[in-house]
């Protein structure tokens, strides 16, 4: 069992994806405004948020929804963020780390210092903070579980999909009719900045033909 925000989070849940996603989101939306969902708009996400604003007496809604803008993104991901604004009815708030100056332009200038500042300035303040990391996306997730403790920003890390599959997340997707990322229909797995992504499974396609596995947002700080 994990302790979180007083409460005791019962282990047995992982047994069920979605049990684990229900009992996970209801531990993380206790913080209320103090809890933050990053958003990337991916797969992960459609399943998060339509799941998160579902919980009992719209607990969920007070949760706020934060996304890092780039300057670099895909114009399918910023078609894709409407959709998610229109369906769930949500205002997703903006943290800026584009650079305008020095634009990413690929493996070899991307997921700069500002991707990871805005990151802190998205937690300032905050209790809990939900991702969507799956332990199933690769060995630097795969002992992801549903609650963690984060010492150094000293916050609660929700991971209420670290045990669901991509079968488990595109049969909720088609079960509920979900918006979701159309690049996920064109080969791509994982989606992150147009000059860093290819095509690819898992995370293979973010920072193709390099040893960079991580933009910097689930490493652990530097002491």
């Amino acid at each position: 069992m994990h302790t979180a925000n007083g409460h005791i989070v019962d282990r047995t849940s992982e047994l069920d994806p979605a049990l684990s996603l229900t009992h996970t989101l209801r531990e993380a939306a206790r913080h209320g405004e103090r809890a933050v969902l990053l958003c990337s708009f991916q797969k992960e996400e459609s399943v998060l948020l339509d799941e998160l604003l579902r919980l009992d007496q719209g607990t969920g809604g007070a949760v706020r929804i934060v996304t890092i803008d780039t300057g670099v993104l895909f114009e399918e991901t910023l078609q894709t963020w409407r959709a998610f604004e229109e369906r769930f009815g949500v205002k997703i708030e903006v943290q800026d780390a584009s650079n305008p100056e020095q634009p990413w332009s690929g493996p070899e200038h991307c997921c700069s210092v500002a991707k990871v500042a805005a990151l802190e300035s998205s937690l300032a303040g905050a209790e809990g903070w939900i991702t969507g990391i799956r332990r199933e996306q690769g060995p630097t997730r795969a002992g992801t579980e549903l609650i963690e403790r984060d010492e150094q920003r000293r916050l609660w890390k929700y991971n209420p999909l670290a045990h669901w599959s991509d079968k488990d997340l595109w049969r909720r997707i088609h079960e509920r009719d979900l918006p979701y990322h159309p690049l996920h229909d064109q080969g791509y797995e994982s989606i992150g900045c147009a000059p860093c992504t290819q095509p690819g499974s898992g995370r293979e396609g973010r920072w193709a033909g390099t040893d960079k596995t991580e933009c910097g947002i689930h490493v652990e700080l530097s002491e």
